[in-house]
Formats: C-alpha cells, sequence, structure tokens
C-alpha cells in the first residue's frame, strides 16, 4: 500500500483535472492559429540535453535553477530550462535541412528549480516562437507584432507591451562594471526594478560591490535614457502591422535577465499583472555561434502560458464545456442500447463529439449524469423513438425536449 507522502503531487508540480485540461487545451489551440496566422511552423525537442549544452548559457542565475543529476552511463543530463538553447543545438545540427528565416515555434514543457508561487512553478507550460536567420528590424517588428496578436486573440486586450534595448542599458552601466561586479550582474539586479521597490535592489546592488553614489548615479541615468534610432525603427514598423501605439510602452528599466540578449528586449503585462510579466523576449544574434560556431541571429519570445491561463480563468475570458457536445441516453432493454449505438456512430461520423451512457439505469439519472459533466444536449432512443424512428432531442440548459429526425439532430447540434 502506498503512503500518505507517496500519492501527493512534488512541490512545483501539478495534476491538471479536466475542467483545468480543457481550458489549457483552448487556450494552447488559440495560441497555435495565432502562429500559424503568421506563418510560424513547429518542432519540439527532447526533454532532457547534455547538462554541458544547459549550463552557462543563460547566466549565474539561471544556472541554479538547473535539474541535473547523473544517468546510469555516467552521464550528467540536465532537464530543459527553456527552449531557447535546445533550438540552437537543432539549428547547428540540422542547418542544411532548415529553410532560410526560419519562423519556428514551440510549446512543451521546462523545468526549473524555483521557489513555488502564485503563477511560478517547477514544470510548466512555456510557448516559444522566434525568427532565425536575420538582423532586420522587419523580423523584430514581426516578433511583436505576433506578441500582441497571441494575447489579443486571447481576449487579453488590455496588454501592454513594455520594451527596451539590451544596448542601450550596456551603453549606460559599462561605467558601473569592475572585476568585482560585472555588468550582467548589474543588469540581472536591474531587472528586477518592475518587481521590487528601488532600495530593495539599491541593497543588492550594494552587497554586490556598488556604493550608494554609484547606485544612485545609475538609478538616474535610467530615469532619463532616450529611444536608440533602431527601437524608434522597430516601434514604427510594429505599429504598421496593426498594433496599437497604447499598447507599446517604451521602459529603459527593462533589463531581461538572461545573458544571451543583444538588442530588443520586451515584456507583456496587463492592467492585472503589473508586477508580473505574461511573458518577454528579444534580440539574441550571438547564442547560437556560442553554441556551434554558427552565424545565425534571432529575435524571438516565450509566452507565460501557465500564468496566462490562470488571468484567462479569473477574468472568465472563454468558456469551456465538456469534450461531449450531446450524451446519448435510452430505456433498459437491449433493444434501445442497440439503436443508441447506432445512433452514437452516425453521430461521430457526422463529426459531433458524443458520448453514449454507459449502464442500463433510469432516464433521470442520465439526465444528472449530462448535468454533472454540463454537457448542453441529451438524445434519448426509448420505446416511441425506437417505433417510430425519431430521436427525443433535450436541450440541458431550456429543457425543451423535441422529437426529431437523425439529420435535424445533427443540425440543431452544431448549429
Amino acid at each position: 500500500m502506498q503512503n500518505k507522502q507517496e500519492l501527493q503531487t512534488l512541490k512545483g508540480f501539478r495534476d491538471f483535472l479536466p475542467t483545468q485540461a480543457l481550458l489549457r487545451e483552448k487556450v494552447r489551440s488559440i495560441i497555435q492559429d495565432t502562429f500559424k496566422r503568421f506563418a510560424f511552423v513547429p518542432f519540439e525537442t527532447p526533454t532532457l540535453e547534455y547538462a554541458s549544452l544547459l549550463l552557462g548559457k543563460s547566466g549565474e542565475e539561471a544556472d541554479k535553477l538547473l535539474y541535473t543529476f547523473t544517468d546510469r552511463g555516467g552521464r550528467k543530463l540536465g532537464l530543459r530550462y527553456d527552449q531557447t538553447v535546445p533550438s540552437a543545438r537543432v539549428l547547428a545540427n540540422y542547418q542544411n535541412e532548415l529553410p532560410k528565416y526560419l519562423r519556428r515555434y514551440q510549446i512543451q514543457s521546462v523545468f526549473r528549480a524555483d521557489k513555488p508561487q502564485r503563477g511560478r512553478y517547477r514544470e510548466f507550460m512555456q510557448c516559444d516562437a522566434d525568427i532565425f536567420g536575420t538582423r532586420s528590424t522587419l523580423a523584430d517588428a514581426e516578433i511583436l507584432a505576433l506578441f500582441y496578436n497571441v494575447f489579443k486573440d486571447l481576449g487579453l486586450t488590455d496588454i501592454q507591451i513594455e520594451y527596451n534595448d539590451r544596448q542601450l542599458l550596456i551603453n549606460s552601466l559599462q561605467e558601473f562594471a569592475s572585476e568585482q561586479v560585472s555588468l550582467l550582474s548589474i543588469i540581472q539586479s536591474i531587472d528586477k526594478l518592475d518587481k521590487v521597490k528601488p532600495e530593495i535592489v539599491g541593497l543588492e546592488l550594494t552587497k554586490k560591490g556598488l556604493d550608494e553614489q554609484e547606485i544612485n548615479k545609475i538609478l538616474s541615468k535610467l530615469d532619463n535614457i532616450d529611444k536608440s534610432e533602431q527601437l524608434i525603427d522597430i516601434e514604427q514598423k510594429t505599429l504598421d502591422l496593426g498594433v496599437p501605439q497604447s499598447a507599446l510602452v517604451f521602459n529603459p528599466k527593462i533589463a531581461r535577465g538572461l545573458d544571451y540578449y543583444t538588442g530588443l528586449i520586451f515584456e507583456a503585462k496587463t492592467s492585472d499583472s503589473a508586477s508580473d510579466s505574461l511573458g518577454g523576449g528579444g534580440r539574441y544574434d550571438n547564442l547560437i555561434k556560442e553554441l556551434a560556431n554558427l552565424d545565425m541571429p534571432a529575435v524571438g519570445f516565450g509566452l507565460g502560458f501557465d500564468r496566462t491561463v490562470e488571468l484567462i480563468e479569473e477574468k472568465q475570458l472563454i468558456k469551456t464545456n465538456t469534450a461531449a457536445q450531446v450524451l446519448v441516453s435510452f430505456f433498459d432493454g437491449d433493444d434501445y442500447q442497440k439503436e443508441a449505438l447506432k445512433l452514437t456512430r452516425k453521430l461521430r461520423a457526422a463529426g459531433i463529439n458524443s458520448e453514449i451512457y454507459l449502464e442500463k439505469d433510469r432516464i433521470n439519472k442520465q439526465f444528472k449524469l449530462a448535468q454533472d459533466k454540463n454537457i448542453p444536449w441529451v438524445a434519448v432512443i426509448g420505446e416511441e423513438e425506437l417505433n417510430q424512428g425519431f430521436i427525443t432531442l433535450k436541450n440541458m440548459v431550456t429543457s425543451q425536449q423535441d422529437q426529431l429526425k437523425l439529420e435535424q439532430v445533427i443540425e440543431k447540434i452544431k448549429k
């Protein structure tokens, strides 16, 4: 017999019951449709990679969150931390088989040994979209337009994309770097300014070796950074692609903690997630070259799927039913059951998601099951239906019952 601990989920990992799983499936379907509308194609990578591939690619903070272990063959492996590094490996391995200017999306689980909290888990779904092989600012604008449209299609119309240029941060903060504290370490602290008070960031920078005067100068510089010419160009092209001006907000304090960003960086927020990003990304032109000596500039984003689903659930933006559109119900008797099986087969052949009641039971109990499962229709096969060749179709919302032929049942349910 299993003990109580073994029957619990691991901390930071989750089960999804049908209602949650159906919502997640619906959200994923909408996102995929948006990706496809922008002509992005899917690919997938393994859950496990060599730890040496993953370590040192996303910064020291990320390395601390990697799940690594040694397998039975003595190989040191790691669970996928994000999808960018494994994708870079794919590009290096299959560079002669992939098309120019590849537009790729990837929706898979990633794993981080992070502290679990609301909207942050140790296994979570990540949705990535990237354009590879060009430094064109058109690609940056396409990525921003796709990013905006994903949220718009999900009903999150108040989305704001805060954006910056990593090069602006590098140019502004380079003078504060030293052997004691690296530029990237400073940027990683700056990245927390939208989540915690400046005093807390200042305390972190003090621990890293900066004095109060330097910290005040950094904060002052950040308040006085103007858009780069490249950002102005990207913004205009993004507007031309239909993203409203109100959705684009220049924020010189956006830093994106990952080390590999080289240009445009951005994050998505709503009025309900002012301190939490729903996803973000940017341009990373050197990562693939560092991995495999392959000059492959890129720009893309990772969507916070779980946080987005939670926000959609809170706002009740997407309604989901059970998998069934109709429950096929029948009176007690082999002839009724046989006719119900035929009806179920025909409804499914017509493209209607159909569930048949599995036991011989009273009709009111069968109706109760449809209510419990939120199935909108019940098709009843009884004595009168069997003898006269019609079907009684009950609307479980209005309780209206109609006696219909099969073709009419199919039409009514589909409508």
